[in-house]
């Protein structure tokens, strides 16, 4: 028996992870059916990886005060107990980067290998996300071609001119994504070769847009057209960073490649950010699969497979609401919970599944269909789709409505009925739903022909406004970018405008 251990105990060597990651490919591939990038395993230290952890999780990341920033609190709470370290980090490129950190017993490497070399691989290179908005071939070189364009612009312009554009632009992140698929996938590599030609083109439309504004009190019927403006400019955009970019009359080129940087790096996230339940889900239910697996083929002991045991059941805990440690679903125990239940509707079903599910209930191909749920769907259509009552039972959920418009006090909206089973779900799921949990806020006008303000708006929904010490603290960013001042109003559906902000740019050192 002991022959066929892939290690015995808890140490480790290289020769031992070879055999490990053999292993967990054999079953992932073989038996699991997975379609995977070319792996690269890196081990590093406790430290690398609270560095790694700090600068979002990326290698070859440009340097930022607030890396350090996050390193040194991350640094502080693991010193002092207060938290763990993540087991592992993977990266969304192709080869997929997967970090192993040494103190990891031989147990938990073989877990990593799993869950982050198949689990996660297997997902970022198949799910439709991610083939509509990353390019996996090319960020590893684009992020290399930021660093050393960040490095550069400190040394010719200065580092507190970069960082006051980073600050602004990181400020602005999430509000740099283009939420709808319709351009041509965007080739990274290509991005640093075509830098150089950019600018130059780029600079004269900017200096043609900005030649036709007036600067005395005559003012062109033309500008004033607001059809016409709003052409010119390509109003109303939702993607802030672009528009930035592309249009503010005083940045200088330098300063809008720094910004085409983060706005590329924000939207190679986005499909992570709409997918945490699925893909730490898929990863989880890989990794469980592939350890039983090896443990039912004699290759991992009893000892460290009850030690893999006890680290999943901690991955997939799920506190109860009145838990102090309660902070919402945790997507691990959701994920994999999900998973399972699917397992189980395939291979055996009952007849609330059938009714409920009726073209995977008893079809018996529990991989096949697993496989494609992680290709076509995202959280939020996910949990709309595939979250069973009995999966409802088994959290014990329930919905409760808060209107005061509606109702005095809170009450009951949903219970365990049919009525309240697709209540809670599609509830849930909203949860998920970038459409509804991101504020929509779009850049709506100019006024070329007068102070040239920028004019926002926000449409709010179901009285969600936004906090007014964040509003006006992201709103100082975005004046400073823009070098004028900023407006945004807050609307209602029916058209009200429920707050208003004025924001003037503040006096920063001239850009270089």
């Amino acid at each position: 028996m002991t022959d066929q251990l892939l290690f015995q105990g808890a140490d480790w060597d290289f020769p031992a992870l070879q055999r490990i990651y053999d292993a967990c490919e054999e079953v992932a591939l073989g038996e699991l059916g997975l379609d995977v990038y070319p792996n690269q395993i890196e081990v590093i230290t406790a430290e690398q990886m609270l560095d790694a952890y700090s600068s979002v999780g990326m290698p070859l990341y440009y340097k930022h005060w607030s890396f350090g920033k996050h390193f040194a609190f991350q640094e502080a709470s693991y010193r002092k107990g207060l938290m763990g370290l993540a087991y592992e980090i993977v990266i969304n490129s192709s080869p997929c980067i997967s970090y192993l950190m040494e103190e990891n017993t031989a147990a938990m490497q073989t877990l990593v290998t799993a869950h982050a070399a198949f689990g996660h691989n297997h997902f970022f290179k198949n799910n439709y996300l991610f083939k509509q908005w990353t390019d996996a071939d090319g960020i590893l070189d684009y992020l290399e071609f930021a660093k050393r364009y960040v490095t550069h612009c400190e040394e010719r312009h200065g580092r507190r001119q970069v960082e006051q554009t980073l600050d602004a632009a990181h400020a602005l992140m999430s509000h740099g994504i283009d939420r709808y698929p319709g351009k041509k996938k965007l080739d990274l590599r290509a991005e640093e070769k075509r830098a150089g030609r950019r600018r130059l083109h780029e600079e004269g439309t900017f200096n043609d847009l900005w030649r036709t504004v007036p600067t005395g009190p005559i003012k062109s019927d033309v500008l004033l057209n607001v059809e016409r403006r709003q052409a010119l400019l390509g109003l109303p955009q939702e993607n802030l960073l672009y528009f930035l970019e592309k249009t503010a009359p005083r940045l200088a080129p330098w300063q809008r490649e720094l910004l085409r940087i983060v706005r590329h790096i924000a939207q190679y996230f986005y499909p992570q950010s709409q997918t945490k339940v699925m893909n730490e889900g898929t990863a989880t239910y890989v990794h469980y699969r592939i350890m039983k697996r090896l443990h039912e083929q004699g290759r991992l002991s009893d000892g460290n497979f009850l030690e893999f045991l006890q680290s999943h059941t901690n991955v997939v805990y799920q506190p109860d609401f009145d838990n102090r440690h309660f902070s919402g679903f945790n997507p691990y125990a959701l994920g994999f919970a999900m998973m399972q239940d699917i397992e189980r509707i395939v291979t055996n079903p009952e007849a609330e599944d059938r009714e409920w599910f009726p073209d995977i209930a008893g079809s018996g191909d529990v991989m096949g269909v697993l496989r494609g749920v992680w290709k076509d769907y995202r959280d939020e259509s996910f949990i709309s789709q595939f979250l069973s009552p009995r999966l409802i039972r088994h959290f014990r959920m329930f919905h409760l409505h808060d209107d005061p418009e509606e109702s005095a006090g809170i009450k009951v909206d949903a219970i365990h009925d049919e009525r309240g089973y697709r209540r809670v779900r599609r509830e849930l799921a909203r949860q998920y739903d970038v459409g509804f949990i991101d504020a929509n806020i779009e850049v709506v006008d100019v006024d070329l022909a007068g102070d040239r303000r920028l004019m926002l708006r926000h449409a709010v929904l179901k009285g969600a406004q936004l906090s007014e010490a964040d509003a006006k603290r992201v709103l100082q960013h975005l004046a400073d970018l823009w070098s004028y001042d900023v407006s945004l109003v807050e609307v209602d559906q029916a058209g009200t405008t429920l707050k208003e902000y004025v924001t003037h740019p503040r006096k920063l050192a001239a850009a270089a």
